[in-house]
């Protein structure tokens, strides 16, 4: 609803939306934009729950943040600008209204966030006097910042998911009832909120351990680069004890990273991202943590501060933070790539996981300021089109991220696996009991996926994506330029509950070795390896299993050889006969699999986890029942 034509009118989401994050990002335009003009828009929020913010309108063009509460959010928003006639030496107010839902999300697991402090820590984070003196460096300093970069991180990650389709989709924080620093009204006031949780965690080691230079991720000679990694995920392990299939995804920063002029690096900081099944980790340095904004009435200031920066005092990391916002991009956009990876995106061929955070700034602003690391003059209009993104295969992955499920996606599946078959007529048929997502084409020498295909509706539910496709060699090179279809092609295939399943060559899929011929004529179909087969004394075995030579033969049971990996597998026929696959070892008498023949009982498949070897074996049955996971059942990847 609006008062006049020249009212704010919200373009990036539509009136009576659903949401399910704090803060929400929104870009729009006022007055009359084939004659723009600069003004101020003011936001005031549901039931004044939330203190009142100002915004800058552009060339009639704004972007703004609008802090919700649970539940139905009737927001106005007020133009005004110098420049269109006042009354009686006013302004006129313009005014329109919406509304927005917004749903929190507690059926998902959240991201952790983390302050890592040394055990002797002074509780400092590398900053210029002047920013000492005006806000502090201390730790509830850093406590404010990282809230505030969380919820830009948020904001943002839900508003590129929109842009790709596939709705109003985001992660979620732990959040805690706490002083409110969101606002600085808040903060000065005390009003409490709920808001996000940062955990502090004390390490084990020094501040000189951590600023080891051989930790130093950016200091050449250093022999140790990934141990502040280590360090970082044995504390995180500690404090949250995760249990096994309940994974923690935790973005951590060492408030103990400092610049060393001296040396010419960044101590105590590296910008790894990973983990195992057990624990998903990404860290970050606090050597930016000055540049970021406190609290939402910070942001645009924050992200339009030319102050030059000074290396007595802070980093100019990687030489592209010449000035404070150019800082702020950096250390949020860095760490942001490293969540990234946290949350299984590789390196892609642009965007946030290729630095395109650079630009992260054009996201919140409407105009950009002086760069100091081009030397130029910063956009006039900061529009869609200039910010960086996302990549589409990053969105793809959050689709089917258990962080971003919605209360409407169906229940997960225990199986997310992919198989990928060589058949009859040189076909491929690729299965997935959750429906294949997309496929993705590496062909020979593409460090990054260029190429990939899609298969599922990504707005509808996954029950709606094809749970079989058959493929040719022709079919699958299709996407690819002339010039790499004749190279060797590696593929990775994901399904909507989230596996994927990598064929280091594809045309040996579709070449005869992939085939054989059974006793009685039929042919039968070898699987691609599983493992790296880089485990002492590991030996090729070939083994086509008893009812296949006889099909009148019944299996009765399997005995599973294992330790800390797979040994062995021993199929038991009614008949008395028995095959060996591998050989007897590991736990004593092994761990026996007994099939309910009466019940028509048979194997239809295994789930497999394998890295340099195989780590461990589960049987699946037709009637729906699984055995324990033999071996190691956090090893390797499934």
């Amino acid at each position: 609803m609006t008062t006049s034509p020249l009212a704010p009118r919200v373009l990036s989401i539509s009136d009576g939306s659903w949401v399910h994050q704090k803060v929400l990002l929104i870009y729009g335009e006022a007055a009359d934009v084939q004659r723009p003009i600069d003004g101020t828009m003011t936001i005031w929020h549901h039931q004044n729950t939330f203190p009142e913010t100002q915004w800058p309108v552009c060339d009639s063009y704004f972007k703004a943040l609008i802090h919700l509460q649970p539940g139905p959010n009737r927001i106005r928003l007020d133009f005004t600008s110098p420049k269109l006639p006042s009354q009686n030496d006013q302004p006129v107010v313009h005014t329109s209204w919406f509304n927005i839902n917004f749903l929190p999300l507690i059926g998902a697991p959240p991201l952790q966030l983390c302050i890592l402090l040394a055990r002797d820590s002074p509780e400092t984070f590398d900053a210029p006097p002047q920013r000492v003196q005006r806000e502090g460096n201390g730790l509830a300093t850093a406590v404010r910042k990282f809230k505030m970069m969380a919820y830009l991180w948020q904001c943002y990650t839900a508003e590129q998911m929109n842009k790709n389709g596939f709705g109003r989709r985001c992660y979620r924080y732990e959040e805690e009832w706490q002083p409110g620093t969101l606002s600085w009204r808040d903060y000065t006031t005390g009003q409490m909120r709920n808001e996000v949780k940062v955990h502090i965690i004390r390490l084990k080691q020094s501040v000189n351990e951590i600023q080891d230079l051989d930790l130093a991720q950016q200091y050449g000679p250093a022999q140790k680069k990934g141990d502040l990694f280590s360090i970082a995920k044995d504390a995180v392990r500690a404090y949250f004890a995760p249990r096994p299939g309940y994974p923690q995804y935790v973005s951590c920063m060492f408030l103990d990273s400092h610049w060393d002029k001296q040396v010419g690096t960044i101590r105590g900081h590296a910008a790894l991202g990973g983990g195992d099944d057990l624990i998903r980790l990404a860290i970050f340095g606090s050597h930016c943590l000055y540049s970021y904004p406190s609290h939402i009435e910070e942001v645009v200031p924050a992200f339009s501060d030319c102050t030059p920066t000074d290396t007595n005092f802070v980093a100019n990391d990687c030489n592209e933070a010449g000035c404070s916002w150019e800082a702020a991009n950096i250390g949020i956009g860095a760490h942001l790539h490293e969540t990234g990876h946290l949350l299984g995106c590789p390196h892609q061929e642009s965007g946030i996981m290729l630095r395109d955070y650079t630009r992260l700034n054009r996201s919140f602003l409407s105009r950009e300021a002086f760069s100091t690391r081009r030397n130029c003059e910063g956009l006039r209009l900061c529009r869609p089109q200039d910010e960086c993104s996302w990549h589409r295969l990053d969105a793809l992955r959050f689709r089917y991220h258990p962080c971003f499920r919605l209360p409407s996606d169906a229940p997960a599946s225990p199986d997310n696996s992919v198989q990928v078959w060589g058949v009859e007529n040189g076909n491929v048929l690729i299965t997935a009991a959750t429906g294949i997502a997309w496929i993705e084409l590496f062909p020979e020498g593409d460090g990054v996926c260029h190429h990939w295909i899609e298969y599922a509706d990504h707005a509808a539910p996954a029950v709606a994506s094809p749970k079989q496709v058959q493929l040719t060699d022709d079919m699958i090179k299709e996407p690819l330029p002339a010039d790499k279809r004749k190279k060797k092609l590696k593929i990775k295939v994901f399904s909507c509950g989230g596996g994927d399943k990598e064929v280091d060559d594809f045309s040996q899929l579709v070449s005869k070795q992939t085939r054989i011929k059974l006793p009685d004529g039929r042919p039968g179909f070898k699987s691609s390896q599983l493992g790296f087969s880089q485990m002492q004394g590991s030996q090729p075995q070939e083994l086509i299993l008893g009812w296949c030579l006889k099909p009148s033969r019944l299996l009765r049971s399997v005995r599973v050889y294992h330790g800390n990996s797979l040994d062995g597998l021993e199929f038991f026929y009614d008949d008395g006969e028995k095959q060996l696959f591998g050989k007897r070892g590991g736990k004593k008498g092994g761990s026996d699999f007994v099939l309910d023949t009466r019940r028509g009982e048979m194997i239809i498949g295994f789930n497999v986890r394998a890295g340099f070897w195989i780590d461990g074996i589960q049987i699946l049955t037709n009637t729906g029942r699984r055995s324990d996971m033999f071996g190691n059942a956090t090893g390797g990847s499934g």
